[in-house]
C-alpha cells in the first residue's frame, strides 16, 4: 500500500498487474480513497469489467469522470478537452482483455491532460511509455496475513466454533498454504467453514489437488490455483447452485433478485428457489451483494460459469431469455414515461445499463427488427442520462440492419433524429426528420406521426424556426386527437407547442398551457415534461419582468433535472435561474450561477445552448451583472461558481432562496 503511494506521488501512469483474484481492484480501491486529498478535481473509478470488448469503452470512462458528452465530435477528443484543466485521479479496473484501446486512450489522455494520473489494474501491463508497474504478489502463503485472511471470512458463530476446534488452526496454514496465498481462493475456501469443520476443508482440498496431479496436473502455477479453487466451490456446490451459477453468467452487470428469477428460471429450477440459492451462492462468496441488494458475479467466477453453460448446451438459451427479459424491463419503462413511475423507471433503466448493452448486440445479430424497437424506445433515457453517442452509434447500427418499413424502423429513425438534433448537427437531423416523416405518413399509424412531429417541430425550435415548429405539432396533434397524457409522443408535442407559443410572443396563452399541462404533470408525478414546463414558465416570468418568480420556476426546473441525472437539462436551467438572479439585482450570485452553468456545459460537451429566444435575454442579464460588478468582480465571481459545479454546490443553489 505505501509502495503504491508513493508510485502515484511521481508517476502519471501507474499499473497494477497480478494474477486474477489476487486483489488488484481492492488495493485499488484503498489506494485511491487514500490518494483523495491529493488530488483537487477527485478520484473517479471506471469499472471495465463489465465490456465484452471494446467499442464503450470510451463510454464508460466518460460516464466514469462526469462527461456527459452530446457534441457530434470524436469522442475521444471531447474526453481530452474536459480533461485538460482538471487535476484528478482516474481508475482503470480491469484493463487486461481491453488492453489495445486503453493503450490507445491513456496515451492520448496523459498527453492532452497533464494534471490527470492514471491508475490501472490488469494482469498483464499495459507497456505505454512511462508506466510504472507494481506487481501484486499473493499473500505469502506460510504467513499471519493469510491464515488472518482465512479467519476473516468465515462468518457467524458456527464458523468461529470451528476454528476454535482441535487441529483447526493447522489446518487453516494447510489451506492458505495450498491456495499459495490467493486471497480469492482463500476466501472461496473459507466460505465452505461452517458447513464443515476447517480439517475437513482442509482435507478435501487436498484430495482435488491430488487427484489433478494425477491426471498431470502442474502445481503450483497461480492462475491455475485459482481455476482450481472456483472448479473444487463448484463441485462443492449442490446441483441447483451449480446450475444457477451457470445461468447468472449471462449478467455482465449487478443484477436484482427479480431479474434473476426471470432469466434463470426454468426446467428442474423453480422460480421459488431462486431467492434462498442466490443467498447460498452469496455464502460461498461465489457472489457479492451490495448496499441495495443487487447481487454481482466476479470475472474469473463468471468465466467458469460461462464454460459450464456452454457444457450444459444452455448457452443461447440462457442469451436468449436474458434479452428478452431486458427488452421487457425497457418497454415497461416506455410505457409508464408519462406516469409517477418515471423517475424510477429512469432508474431501472440506468441499473442494467451494462446488460442492456449486451442484449443489444445479441438482438442485432438475431432479431434487428426488435434491436430497432428496442433502441428507439431508448433515446429519452440515454439522451437524459448523458449516453448520447451511445444512442447515436446502437440507432445507427439497428438502421443498417432493419431496413423493412414499418413502425420499429419508424420509431428508430425518429429517435436517431431527436439524437443528432442534442448533437448539434442539424443539417443531419433535417434530412432524418424528413425521413422520419416519409416514414410515418406510410405506417399510418398515428403515434408514429406523433414521434416524427416532436422530432421535427424539436428541430425547428432549436434552429430559430419557431411558427414551423407551431404548425408541425398542431397539424399532428388536430389528425389524431385526444388528451396530452394520451402517450409520451403526444405529451412532448404538446410540450414543443408551448415552447413555441413563448418564442412567438404569445406569452399568456403560453403561460395557461404549460400551467394546466405542469398541474397535470404534478398530479401524475411526471417529472421530464414538467420540469421543461419550468423552464418555459420562468422564461415566460422573466421576459414579463418578474425575476423571482422566474428563479422559482428554474430552480423547480432543476430539481427535478437533478432528480433524473439529465445534464443537458440542467445546463439550461443554470442559465435561466443566472439571467434571473441578475435580473433581480443579485450580481454575485448570477455570475456565481453563469460560472456552475458553463462548467456544466462544458460536461455535455458544448458552449451554451438551448432555444435562440433565450440567447438574448441571457445576454442582457449578463450585461447587467457585469455592469454591477465591474470586470474583475464579474470574474471572480464567475470563477468561484466555475469551480463549485459539484453535486453539493447545486444542491446549496437549489436551496437558495432570493
Amino acid at each position: 500500500m505505501t509502495l503504491l503511494g508513493g508510485l502515484l506521488d511521481g508517476r502519471r501512469l501507474v499499473t497494477v498487474t497480478g494474477t486474477g483474484g489476487v486483489g488488484k481492484s481492492r488495493l485499488a480501491l484503498r489506494a485511491a480513497a487514500r490518494a483523495e486529498d491529493a488530488f483537487p478535481d477527485g478520484v473517479w473509478w471506471a469499472d471495465l469489467s463489465t465490456l465484452a470488448g471494446p467499442d464503450l469503452l470510451l463510454a464508460t470512462i466518460s460516464d466514469a469522470v462526469d462527461l456527459a458528452d452530446h457534441s457530434a465530435g470524436m469522442p475521444l477528443n471531447a474526453l481530452s478537452a474536459w480533461l485538460a484543466d482538471k487535476n484528478l485521479l482516474l481508475v482503470l479496473d480491469s484493463c487486461e482483455h481491453l488492453l489495445p484501446a486503453c493503450v490507445h486512450i491513456v496515451g492520448e489522455l496523459l498527453t492532452a491532460a497533464p494534471g490527470v494520473t492514471v491508475l490501472a489494474t490488469s494482469r498483464r501491463r499495459l507497456a505505454c511509455r512511462g508506466e510504472a508497474v507494481l506487481q501484486l504478489d499473493p499473500l505469502p502463503a506460510d504467513g499471519e496475513d493469510a491464515v488472518a485472511l482465512f479467519t476473516q471470512r468465515i462468518t457467524g458463530a458456527a464458523g468461529l466454533r470451528a476454528l476454535a476446534a482441535p487441529g483447526a488452526a493447522d489446518a487453516a496454514a494447510t489451506v492458505c498454504r495450498r491456495l499459495e496465498g490467493i486471497p480469492l481462493a482463500i476466501e472461496l475456501a473459507a466460505a465452505q467453514v461452517g458447513p464443515a469443520p476447517v480439517t475437513a476443508v482442509a482435507s478435501r482440498l487436498a484430495s482435488r489437488f491430488a487427484t489433478l496431479a494425477a491426471d498431470g496436473f502442474v502445481w503450483p502455477e497461480r492462475h491455475r490455483t485459482l481455476r482450481t479453487t472456483i472448479g473444487w466451490s463448484h463441485e462443492l456446490c449442490a446441483p441447483l447452485e451449480r446450475l444457477l451459477w451457470a445461468r447468472l453468467s449471462v449478467f455482465r452487470g449487478p443484477f436484482s433478485t427479480d431479474s434473476a428469477v426471470e432469466v434463470t428460471a426454468g426446467g428442474p429450477l423453480a422460480a421459488g428457489d431462486v431467492p434462498g440459492l442466490l443467498g447460498s451462492l452469496v455464502a460461498q462468496s461465489l457472489l457479492r451483494r451490495d448496499g441495495t441488494d443487487r447481487d454481482r458475479m466476479l470475472d474469473t467466477v463468471r468465466e467458469f460459469g460461462g464454460e459450464w453453460l456452454r457444457e450444459l448446451g444452455e448457452e443461447r438459451a440462457s442469451a436468449d431469455r436474458h434479452a428478452r427479459h431486458i427488452v421487457e424491463l425497457v418497454q415497461q419503462a416506455e410505457a409508464g414515461w408519462a406516469g409517477h413511475a418515471q423517475a424510477e423507471c429512469y432508474g431501472r433503466v440506468e441499473e442494467v445499463h451494462v446488460d442492456l448493452r449486451i442484449a443489444l448486440d445479441l438482438l442485432l445479430a438475431t432479431d434487428p427488427r426488435r434491436a430497432a424497437d428496442v433502441a428507439g424506445r431508448l433515446v429519452f433515457f440515454w439522451t437524459c442520462c448523458g449516453h448520447v453517442k451511445e444512442a447515436r452509434s446502437a440507432l445507427e447500427r439497428a438502421l443498417a440492419a432493419h431496413l423493412f418499413a414499418g413502425p420499429e424502423r419508424t420509431r428508430a429513425l425518429t429517435a436517431l433524429c431527436v439524437t443528432v438534433t442534442l448533437q448539434g448537427d442539424y443539417r443531419r437531423a433535417l434530412r432524418l426528420a424528413r425521413g422520419a416523416e416519409r416514414a410515418a405518413a406510410a405506417d399510418g399509424d398515428k403515434e408514429s406521426r406523433l414521434g416524427a412531429a416532436y422530432a421535427t417541430g424539436l428541430l425547428a425550435l432549436l434552429t430559430g424556426r419557431s411558427q414551423a415548429a407551431m404548425d408541425i405539432v398542431e397539424q399532428a396533434l388536430t389528425s389524431a386527437s385526444g388528451s396530452p397524457f394520451d402517450s409520451a409522443a403526444r405529451l412532448r408535442c404538446h410540450l414543443v407547442r408551448v415552447f413555441a407559443l413563448t418564442a412567438t410572443g404569445q406569452l399568456a396563452e403560453a403561460r395557461a398551457v404549460a400551467m394546466e399541462l405542469r398541474e397535470y404533470c404534478v398530479l401524475s408525478g411526471e417529472v421530464w415534461t414538467r420540469s421543461y414546463l419550468d423552464y418555459q414558465l420562468a422564461l415566460i416570468s422573466l421576459v414579463s419582468a418578474a425575476p423571482q418568480e422566474a428563479a422559482h420556476h428554474a430552480r423547480m426546473m432543476l430539481r427535478g433535472k437533478q432528480t433524473l441525472g439529465d445534464a443537458f437539462g440542467t445546463a439550461l436551467g443554470l442559465d435561466v435561474l443566472a439571467a434571473a438572479l441578475a435580473a433581480a439585482g443579485q450580481a454575485e450570485a448570477a455570475a456565481s450561477t453563469y460560472g456552475t452553468s458553463a462548467a456544466v456545459w462544458r460536461s455535455v460537451g458544448h458552449p451554451q445552448r438551448g432555444t435562440p429566444e433565450l440567447q438574448a435575454v441571457r445576454d442582457q442579464c449578463e450585461l447587467t451583472a457585469r455592469t454591477a460588478l465591474g470586470d474583475d468582480g464579474y470574474g471572480r465571481a464567475f470563477a468561484h461558481g466555475e469551480s463549485h459545479a459539484g453535486r453539493a454546490d447545486l444542491a446549496r443553489l437549489l436551496s437558495a432562496t432570493p
